[in-house]
């Protein structure tokens, strides 16, 4: 599997920067070619399940993912939530960690082990390339926009 992360800095507070990066239905604007469903009912946290689904028409497949952690930043205090992926196809985890810094600002760590059943670990390099890649274009994007 391929382990990567992606660090970003913002003018948002934790607590602005947490709620645009875990409400899961804005990753479908992000994501190309992708919806996202939430299962289970509000309210969120832990034992949240989503489900996105990549592709068009018959040629797509479903990325089901539970949230195991649940810790919005308080205070001074980071917020983390680890997500686990459930699916058949995608394998893996992803953790969101939101710092608050000092002046106000916060900063988003986003750490991802991600794997596709059945690729060969030789390819883990070009999927940990295309995962940064992919999920920072994805951050940036749901920091910049409400």
């Amino acid at each position: 599997m391929a382990l990567f992360l992606v660090c970003r800095d913002t003018t948002l507070d934790a607590d602005e920067a947490w709620r645009r990066l875990t409400l899961w239905e804005r990753h479908a604007d992000v994501v190309p070619l992708t919806r996202v469903r939430v299962v289970t009912l509000p309210p969120r946290g832990a034992g949240t399940v989503f489900v996105a689904r990549t592709g068009v028409g018959p040629v797509a497949f479903d990325d089901r993912m539970e949230v195991v952690v649940w810790r919005p930043p308080r205070d001074r205090t980071p917020g983390l939530c680890r997500l686990v992926k459930r699916g058949g196809l995608v394998v893996g985890w992803a953790e969101i960690e939101v710092r608050p810094t000092a002046g106000g600002g916060s900063q988003v760590l986003w750490r991802e082990e991600l794997g596709v059943r059945g690729v060969p670990r030789v390819f883990d390099p070009v999927l940990g390339r295309a995962g940064r890649w992919m999920f920072g274009r994805a951050v940036d994007q749901l920091l910049a926009h409400p």
